[in-house]
């Protein structure tokens, strides 16, 4: 399997509609006119996954207000985002991709190193989407712990 195509700076955001925990349709495009970061992580209720999501459920009032939204997108179906979303207090929509299409679009699912050893699987990625639509930051093979505060470094806020 080749490494998946990576997103740029300047492209456009690959639309989507996804369930989310509660099993209602929220697409990319609900956002439009504002900033939304998008971020893959590989499986709820899994240490950094959890540390990951609660620094983002922590950081979204700031976040929230220098005009920027964030949604979470895993394979995880529905059922096992509502039970991480309910034990960890989440405030912010985490969408089920099980077919793993949307993740594959974004360059979020693939070959990766793990402990030394390649395997196919999800890219713990982040993403800033302006409000046009275009992607105004990507990163790939982000770490779980310290990532939220390194993104705000970045976006300032």
């Amino acid at each position: 399997m080749p490494a998946p195509t990576r997103l740029s700076v300047g492209d456009p955001a690959p639309t989507f509609t996804l369930s989310d925990a509660a099993d209602n349709p929220v697409s990319l495009a609900d956002y439009a006119g504002r900033k939304v970061i998008v971020y893959f992580y590989p499986a709820a209720s899994t240490p950094g996954c959890t540390k990951q999501a609660c620094d983002f459920r922590d950081n979204l009032a700031e976040l929230n207000d220098a005009g920027i939204d964030v949604v979470g997108i895993s394979p995880d179906k529905p059922a096992k985002l509502a039970k991480f979303v309910e034990n960890e207090g989440l405030t912010f929509p985490l969408l089920s991709d099980p077919d793993k299409q949307v993740l594959t679009e974004w360059g979020a699912f693939g070959e990766k190193k793990m402990y030394g050893k390649t395997v196919t699987g999800v890219i713990r990625s982040t993403f800033l989407v302006d409000e046009d639509g275009k992607i105004a930051a990507a990163q790939y093979n982000v770490r779980a712990t310290g990532h939220v505060a390194k993104l705000r470094r970045d976006l300032s806020v």
